[in-house]
């Protein structure tokens, strides 16, 4: 049986294994992609988007370097642009970073960095690894530079995460979760790792709009708002320690399932089969296991741990049975509570039943969309295991690559006639009334790449002639037979 699981990394036309749950990280854009709109119907803020697409990362760049020089030249506006390079709210007393809105800055100039660091690792490093590897179609490049940049973020993330952890009271300690909260300050590594993630995960709101869209779009799209809320709102509700957990628990299986890919790509199927049960196992363990543990114990053990009352700064407490001063003090309000940090970091923050209702409620959508992708790896491992070929459920057709492959061959042959007839070979003109009203002078829409430049189409389109090489013949530049 678990030789048949491992079939996932034979064959020439499998897709990339099962799926890629979060889909952190994929390409701007397909570049063969064709707009389902006509090209006159194209607008303005599509063709603004195509051009912010092409260009990630001289916007980062130039951001960046914006923001830097009126740091260094503009002293009085260091007020401001101090809290984009430092983490805020540093106690000396206690060595300790408090949480608030002066930490927005930091999250956007993390936002703007991850834009630009993705483009410049996969097109100046993943790019060529994938032809030192032996990859030779454009496709196959481009899913490379996809998992490797997803291996590089996510064994940063998840090793700094699990140092944490490992330090930390609450290692292996549910309880540790909630005991103590609200936890008003935390160490600068902590801080530092929560924001950080925010922002590769509002990045990600951005990559999964500009990327060629997969049959799962939707699911992603709200998986990575669900990650976000959950983000914002455990952060400005000093609930960072159950944050930092359930991130690692996503992050680990990012490392495997990528790892695997790249092995299948680059040609190791017999590392590749062990990855691929290997990722299966771990999807088990962190995702059907211990997720459900940590909501478990949010509606079990945080009720007893951490008693429904309004917490003050100095360590006062009133408690929800003290009625009047409970209520006046907004104990039952849930908003106003949530983000107390963002508004009010030195007032009391309230702690309620709705409130916890409220983030069980977004872990536990989260747990739908984590098993929907589930039925999808059974779905491929029962094909497997059945003797069928392993195709990813969630990917694009493995039959456009191949499409596309042939369709970039026959152009470069296409290109190569058309040299020899230029350098002298004899033809025959074939003359064809083309009527005016037949021409259109639309603008394409251009195939843009996240990463780099494209050509611009021809103004110009002939309708009903899609075939090159008929194209050419009518038109005189083909080689006579």
């Amino acid at each position: 049986m678990a030789t048949k699981i491992t079939t996932p990394c034979r064959g020439s036309h499998a897709a990339p294994l099962a799926l890629d749950p979060k889909n952190r990280s994929k390409t701007a854009a397909n570049p063969r992609q064709e707009s389902k709109k006509p090209a006159s119907e194209e607008s303005l803020l599509a063709y603004i988007c195509a051009r912010i697409c092409e260009h990630q990362f001289g916007i980062a760049v130039n951001l960046l370097l914006l923001l830097a020089l009126t740091h260094s030249f503009f002293p009085r506006a260091r007020r401001r642009t101090s809290t984009f390079f430092r983490l805020s709210y540093y106690n000396s007393e206690t060595d300790q970073y408090g949480c608030g809105t002066d930490d927005l800055p930091f999250v956007a100039l993390w936002l703007v960095m991850f834009t630009g660091l993705r483009v410049a690792v996969m097109e100046y490093f993943l790019g060529p690894a994938a032809g030192w590897s032996g990859i030779k179609t454009r496709k196959g490049v481009e899913r490379f530079k996809e998992q490797g940049w997803l291996i590089c973020y996510c064994v940063c993330s998840w090793s700094l995460g699990m140092y944490i952890i490992y330090n930390s009271e609450f290692w292996f300690n549910v309880h540790g979760l909630w005991r103590g909260w609200p936890f008003r300050e935390i160490t600068g590594l902590s801080k530092f790792y929560y924001l950080f993630q925010t922002a590769f995960w509002l990045q990600q709101i951005l990559v999964v709009n500009i990327e060629e869209r997969r049959k799962d779009y939707h699911e992603m799209f709200t998986h990575h708002i669900f990650t976000c809320i959950l983000l914002f709102l455990s952060y400005g509700y000093y609930h960072t320690r159950v944050g930092i957990v359930i991130l690692c628990l996503m992050d680990l299986v990012d490392i495997i399932l990528p790892t695997a890919k790249l092995l299948k790509y680059t040609g190791f199927s017999n590392a590749c089969d062990v990855f691929f049960g290997l990722f299966v196992v771990t999807w088990l363990i962190t995702r059907q296991i211990f997720f459900p543990i940590v909501c478990w114990s949010i509606y079990k053990h945080a009720p007893t741990d951490m008693e429904p009352g309004c917490y003050f700064p100095d360590g006062r407490v009133v408690l929800s049975n003290q009625t009047v001063e409970y209520e006046s003090l907004g104990g039952h309000l849930v908003w106003p509570n949530l983000v107390k940090a963002y508004t009010d970091r030195d007032g009391p923050v309230c702690w309620n039943p709705t409130i916890r209702y409220s983030f069980l409620t977004l872990l536990l959508a989260l747990q739908v969309l984590i098993l929907v992708w589930f039925s999808m790896i059974i779905k491929v491992i029962y094909k497997v295991l059945r003797g069928q070929p392993a195709d990813d459920v969630r990917s694009d057709d493995e039959g456009e690559d191949e499409k596309e492959d042939i369709e970039e061959e026959l152009e470069r042959v296409t290109h190569h006639q058309v040299n020899e007839a230029n350098t002298g070979m004899e033809w025959t003109p074939v003359e064809q009334e083309v009527g005016v009203e037949s021409l259109t002078f639309s603008k394409r829409r251009e195939r843009s790449s996240r990463s780099s430049g494209s050509s611009r189409a021809s103004g110009i389109s002939i309708p009903g002639h899609v075939d090159r090489k008929e194209l050419l013949g009518r038109i005189g530049c083909d080689k006579p037979a």
